[in-house]
């Protein structure tokens, strides 16, 4: 692939009959000198890539330096330009020089429409080389409108755009004859959709007819007008926003009350923000404050579970407390109600049929009832002695 090469006061001659500035400071560097590189593999017509174009693709030289324009180098071209069809290019014809193909616009807001449009126009072939025209401010004016870039800055983005090759500054409008010759253009690119202006249907007509015009497609959703159309939209917004960047009002064009209007306005946001902030902050808080509270409450529940259980173990119908209370009780009244004598046991000069106790015996099973019994008892039992003596 042919590259622009760097700017000097003697250019240098080259085997294909193109002048060529001497090695420098360019936008790409040189690779030593050797054969017309082969066809690069980003091929849109879908010819064959061998592994030999694949690695010379490889070997592509790296951008360091901005596009040249196209009135600041030295390139002229000293061999006859012969016309070349469109099917001669996509097979990679000539292979003495690349194929020129030139693409225009007026490129304000530079943006990702722009570039897609240009790397197409830059890999319609497989050697190609890209010159874009950009219209100046004058002529865009008359044609078609204020811009928002001035035309050294629109320049200055398509110097740097990867796909360009050359700049042409102050390009026309309508494409001449001579233009074409001037810049020896063997192609122009632009989407196929008739361009009304300076008073022609189409202003690609006569490039169409003599078979030079390669269509390329355009980016839905994205345009210089639709970003426009986004800040006219918006402009309260964007205006506030520059306020509080520092920008004055007289450099935003806006009147003395617009300004306090939007200053109040970005106050009213900034103590919407603080509320919301602050809101957000409270309910963090509240979740937080809910979430330890269900977590103390469920384990509260766990603990009063446990304790009423426990305290039916203890003092329940069927509690241990119970049990313990009645066998205590059961050992009281084993304690305070002494065991019955047996009845078999032997009697002395006593009939079998009658066994009286002994009178100094007293009946353990049936103790006295009152005082006076037992006083009685110990009388009959004196008695019995008396008479026994």
């Amino acid at each position: 692939m042919p590259r622009s090469g760097p700017r000097s006061e003697e250019p240098a001659a080259g085997s294909d009959g193109w002048s060529r500035p001497l090695l420098g400071a360019s936008r790409r560097e040189w690779h030593s000198p050797g054969p017309p590189a082969p066809p690069s593999p980003r091929l849109s017509s879908g010819s064959p890539v061998n592994a030999k174009s694949h690695f010379s693709e490889l070997q592509s030289p790296t951008l360091t330096a901005p596009a040249p324009f196209a009135d600041e180098t030295s390139c002229q071209c000293q061999a006859p330009h012969e016309k070349l069809t469109i099917a001669q290019a996509r097979l990679g014809t000539p292979v003495d020089r690349p194929v020129r193909v030139y693409a225009d616009g007026i490129f304000d807001l530079f943006h990702a429409g722009h570039a897609r449009a240009l790397m197409q126009a830059k890999t319609l072939f497989p050697n190609s080389y890209l010159l874009v025209g950009v219209c100046s401010d004058d002529l865009t004016h008359k044609f078609k409108g204020f811009t928002v870039m001035n035309e050294t800055e629109r320049y200055e983005a398509l110097r740097h755009c990867r796909y360009v090759d050359e700049v042409i500054r102050d390009a026309p409008w309508t494409l001449t004859p001579e233009f074409l010759e001037k810049h020896k253009i063997d192609f122009v690119a632009h989407d196929d959709i008739p361009y009304s202006s300076a008073g022609s249907d189409d202003v690609y007509k006569h490039i169409k007819e003599a078979g030079m015009f390669v269509p390329t497609q355009r980016t839905e959703g994205i345009s210089t007008s639709d970003i426009i159309t986004r800040i006219v939209r918006d402009y309260d917004v964007y205006a506030r926003r520059n306020l509080q960047r520092g920008y004055t009002a007289k450099e935003l064009n806006v009147s003395f009350i617009s300004e306090k209007k939007y200053r109040f306005q970005n106050h009213v946001d900034k103590m919407k923000e603080k509320v919301k902030n602050v809101e957000e902050k409270s309910k963090e808080f509240v979740y937080k404050v809910e979430e330890k509270s269900h977590d103390l409450i469920q384990k509260w529940e766990e603990k009063s579970r446990e304790f009423i259980g426990n305290f039916l173990e203890l003092f329940g119908p069927d509690g241990a407390w119970k049990q313990m209370f009645q066998e205590r009780s059961g050992r009281m009244l084993q304690a305070f109600s002494p065991r019955q004598s047996p009845n078999s046991s032997p009697t002395r000069g006593r009939s079998p049929s009658r066994s009286p106790s002994p009178p100094w015996v007293i009946n353990k099973a049936s103790p006295p009832s009152s005082p006076k019994a037992a006083s009685a008892s110990l009388s009959s039992m004196s008695e019995g002695d008396e008479d026994e003596k």
